[in-house]
Parts: structure tokens; sequence; C-alpha cells
């Protein structure tokens, strides 16, 4: 399966364009945002656990990057409430099961550098956030290596913010709250893939928490579609 795989392409997904579709796990469901590969993929998903599931165990072939949305998501090794921050890099291995109140994440696989083992857990709730470069505007740093740069930035209302990733490419999940740009306006749930970047400023009215990853998928476009 290929699911937006062009990277080449903007990719703008709302709440409103969400089609779930039956994982081989019963009461889990996905949406599927962007794939290469059939089961075992590269993919960026927003996985639904229904209250009492599971997942069978696996072992992370090329890595997982998970953000906890709503619920609780737990595994044998701990319990990972919304805001949670995960990375398990390649080779490590997990069962996941669900309590009574559910669970949805943010989740993407086989995604790692093979020199990119650093295992982490990061409670974003309770972190303390950093000043942005402009008022109102403040970071947290979750994962900073090269060819990835991770962050949660969190925007007061009436907030903006003058270019995220500096005309490169970047991928946006709005976590809360509502973000607008040059094209449009994106609620909570909004996943946006940018080849260039966001544009030359990013505002939320209302406030909101975004994540936003960079650097990672330079090496997947070509040198003359990613803008300098």
């Amino acid at each position: 399966m290929k699911l937006n795989a062009d990277f080449s392409k903007r990719v703008v997904i709302r709440p409103e364009d969400y089609e779930w579709r039956a994982s081989p796990a019963n009461g889990v469901e996905r949406m599927m945002l962007d794939r290469i590969g059939d089961e075992v993929a590269r993919a960026t998903t927003i996985v639904r656990f229904a209250p009492n599931s599971q997942f069978d165990a696996h072992t992370h072939g090329g890595g997982e990057e998970f953000l906890v949305l709503e619920g609780v998501f737990s595994d044998e090794h701990a319990d990972y409430a919304a805001g949670t921050y995960v990375r398990n890099p390649i080779g490590t291995a997990h069962r996941p099961h669900i309590g009574p109140e559910g669970a949805t994440i943010l989740v993407k696989l086989c995604q790692f550098a093979e020199d990119d083992t650093e295992q982490k857990v990061i409670d974003t709730r309770r972190a303390e956030f950093a000043p942005g470069k402009t008022e109102g505007v403040q970071e947290l740093l979750l994962h900073d290596v090269p060819g990835e740069r991770v962050r949660m930035v969190r925007f007061q209302p009436g907030a903006t913010l003058d270019g995220t990733g500096h005309g490169t490419p970047e991928e946006i999940f709005v976590v809360a709250g509502s973000l607008t740009d040059e094209n449009g306006t994106y609620p909570a749930g909004t996943w946006l893939r940018s080849p260039t970047g966001s544009g030359n400023r990013i505002r939320s009215e209302g406030g909101c928490l975004i994540y936003i990853k960079t650097r990672h998928l330079e090496s997947l476009i070509k040198p003359a579609q990613v803008a300098e």
C-alpha cells in the first residue's frame, strides 16, 4: 500500500476527513495518514483503542514514536496518560493493553535511523516549556538528532510565530485548539505535512498546542523540491 507517499506534495487531513479502518486486533481502529507498505510499513497513523482492548506483542523493527492524545495507553513497562510522548528504538518490543477508558495515539513506525537508540518517555503536560522566539509562544524540545527534530509548541491566544521550520519540510499535528496559516485554519486533530514548511507565519486566535517535526523529510524529497 502507498498512501500520501509522495513527500514532495503538501497534505492536510482534518478530523472531518477521517476514515477509520479496522486493524487485525479486535477493538483497534486506524486512521492512516501516510503509509508505504502493508501490515508492516513506514507509517504515520492515528490509532483508536476501544476500552479493554489489546494488541499482540510485537518488536519494533524500524522503531516506534507515539504521542498519547486521549485516555491511557499501557504496556508491560508503564501506563502512559494523555500528553505522554514515547520513543521506542529499533529492536524494542512490547504488548499494548488498554484500560476501561480507551485510548487514542498518534504513532509513527519504521522511521528511526539505526544509530538513534535513545529510548525516552516525556510527560508533556508536566514538562516545563521554554520561551519561544516570539511573545506568547512556548516550546518543549522532545528529540533532536541529525535528520530529526521534534517539539511541542504552545500558542497563547493571539500569538504568532514567523517560520516554524525556516522553509524546510515539516509535519504538524494540532493537539488542541486551532492553528491558522496563509492557507487556512486547522482545528484540533488536523495533520499537515508540507515539503516547504508552513510558510511565513502561523497564528492561533484562541490558543493551541501542536506537535511539530522537522528535518526528517529532507532525504525523502529531491533536492530541487526542498526550499533553501
